[in-house]
């Protein structure tokens, strides 16, 4: 066995459900204190089955075996060892805090509970919220009363109040937005270098793995397909995943015609035994790849691939994407969507959400919103299709001037709602769980008064890429990306003039990301729409809009070209946000 430094050692780990179906084989890997290992790979291919196996955290009828060895204590993956060195030995940062704290109960409280009994003081919990960045009052706070930065903070707190040498973090700031993604993040590699610990990174997000740590692993379909130090497999990547994973992650620096996105989707481990797992999708697949499956071979110091070409890679320089014209706003001629000093204050709230906000999309033109979390971005969105009503403002959809939709003749309330559609972050809360995507899509093809039987259902499938046997399947039996193919197909079923996507891409894996993205592109030139496009990422808002408004606290900082604006910012807080952002090479750009 490898040695083990007192850190994380893992090896030959297998799961699988008992009795049946391998779900993940000889997946390996060692990180030690004050180190730390980011392990990556789209939804499906064992990232979170993996560490969750190693810390003894599987659902029921799933198993697992292989030698897991934490802190110097070797507990195979025992569910009962490694339920005794939880909190202490090694501890979990959840991607959602409200998973990991107690909405009912103080957050000092909960800091105390994994405190020695010797330390639970109010001097010790205020010295712990201090090490987070959180003032001494938080402790009497509940978790509902903080902002998602503030919570996963407290979440940290909590996770950190047993002293373990080893952190284990699953996406720990995917809902978060860029200033605060960035706040998060050093703050749990200062924390985690000053400590000492073993850090583990889950997270579908390469900026953050190659900016945050010191190794990455791929995972694709419960196999380990390359490893080594961040910055040598971010320069030079050893296998073709690793490679088109990376091709995938938009660029901030220009826009693309095409963000190139990998074919279909990833397989189930026992589905490609005797192979390469990646040959389906990798366009360097030869006839050797599918004569056997691949071992992890050497590939430089540090360094392994489980491809029988990795070492032609290094000499098989991919074209870089060509790069498409900016700068083609239309900001002349009719408006399709125009708001006018559009404001909006909540009960209670100490600010505006939105105060004298102005907004125009030309016909056919794609408009982005960015900016942090409470600018404003998704109440603007909401007002327009009249999810909420301003307090004051007017807007104007498709020539229809309104400020509350609901005061609307109900024909004049239909034509705007027409005229508009929205897609949501999350689309498994927004369609109904125990209706077919069929019926799901027949209806909104009725509501739009087009007809509706199983040929215009699978038109409208294959509109958004997806095969008309999707039909009959429900949401909770399909992927996070195709779920959004079937959200986006519900809201174009009329053919709308706009489409309003707010944060529509920002949950899905890069490789996924840049298939929506593509499928926009075409939707929005096939169906002639224009696009309002809300999103935290700036890298994304550069490769889909024409123009861009950034938001904060409810008021416009900026608009203009995307290009422009992003390239050349003029006001401050449009520069922090930038700054705030991982680049191309892992670094932060300030």
């Amino acid at each position: 066995m490898t040695e083990n430094r007192h850190g994380v050692l893992v090896e030959n780990l297998r799961v699988g459900l008992a009795g049946g179906r391998t779900l993940l084989s000889e997946v390996g890997f060692a990180v030690e204190p004050g180190r730390s290992l980011a392990i990556v790979g789209e939804s499906g291919s064992g990232k979170s089955l993996a560490v969750r196996a190693m810390l003894g955290l599987l659902p029921p009828g799933l198993a697992a075996s292989g030698d897991v060895d934490l802190a110097g204590v070797r507990v195979s993956a025992d569910p009962k060892a490694l339920r005794a060195l939880r909190g202490t030995t090694v501890s979990l940062l959840m991607q959602d805090p409200f998973t990991l704290l107690n909405p009912l109960r103080r957050i000092g409280r909960q800091i105390a509970d994994g405190l020695p009994a010797r330390l639970r003081t109010d001097a010790e919990v205020a010295r712990r919220l201090a090490e987070v960045g959180l003032p001494a009052e938080v402790a009497e706070r509940r978790p509902f009363e903080l902002s998602g930065g503030m919570r996963q903070r407290a979440g940290l707190a909590c996770a950190l109040s047993g002293d373990p040498g080893i952190l284990v973090a699953d996406e720990p700031t995917t809902a978060l937005d860029v200033t605060t993604q960035r706040e998060v993040l050093t703050l749990i590699r200062r924390i985690q270098r000053d400590r000492a610990m073993a850090f583990v990174l889950i997270t579908h997000d390469l900026r953050v793995a190659f900016s945050l740590c010191d190794d990455v692993l791929v995972l694709y379909a419960g196999r380990v397909m390359e490893t080594g130090p961040a910055a040598a497999v971010h320069r030079a990547p050893a296998h073709p995943y690793t490679r088109a994973l990376l091709a995938a992650e938009p660029p901030l620096d220009r826009r693309l015609t095409v963000v190139p996105a990998v074919p279909g989707g990833v397989p189930a481990h026992d589905d490609v035994l005797g192979r390469c797992s990646f040959a389906d999708r990798c366009a360097l697949v030869t006839d050797a790849c599918l004569d056997g499956r691949p071992e992890p071979l050497p590939a430089g110091i540090g360094r392994s691939s489980a491809c029988v070409r990795s070492g032609e890679l290094p000499g098989m320089k991919a074209a870089p994407p060509a790069a498409a014209a900016e700068d083609t706003a239309r900001t002349e001629g009719s408006a399709l969507l125009e708001v006018r000093g559009l404001t909006r204050t909540f009960p209670g709230a100490s600010r505006p959400a939105l105060a004298g906000v102005d907004l125009r999309i030309a016909p056919g033109e794609a408009v982005g919103v960015v900016g942090e979390s409470g600018s404003g971005k998704t109440t603007l969105a909401r007002c327009v299709v009249g999810l909420e009503t301003p307090d004051g403002g007017e807007i104007t959809l498709g020539g229809q001037r309104y400020r509350a939709l609901s005061a609307l003749p109900r024909d004049a309330r239909g034509r705007v709602l027409r005229t508009a559609q929205m897609v949501f972050q999350d689309p498994y809360s927004s369609l109904n769980p125990v209706r077919s995507v069929g019926a799901v899509l027949a209806e909104a093809l009725r509501a739009a008064g087009r007809p509706a039987g199983s040929a215009e259902v699978a038109e409208l499938l294959g509109l958004v890429g997806l095969k008309a046997s999707v039909a009959g399947r429900r949401p909770a039996g399909m992927s996070g990306g195709e779920r959004q193919r079937v959200a986006i197909a519900r809201a174009v079923a009329g053919r709308p003039a706009l489409l309003i996507c707010d944060e529509s891409v920002s949950a899905l894996d890069v490789t996924v990301q840049a298939q929506i993205l593509d499928l926009l592109a075409g939707l929005r030139e096939s169906l002639s729409m224009a696009l309002l496009f809300i999103t935290h990422d700036l890298a994304v808002v550069r490769q889909v809009t024409d123009r861009v408004y950034v938001l904060s606290e409810g008021r416009c900082r900026e608009e203009g070209p995307t290009g422009r604006v992003l390239d050349a910012p003029a006001d401050p807080y449009t520069r922090a946000l930038l700054a705030s952002v991982p680049d191309a090479d892992g670094r932060w750009l300030g």
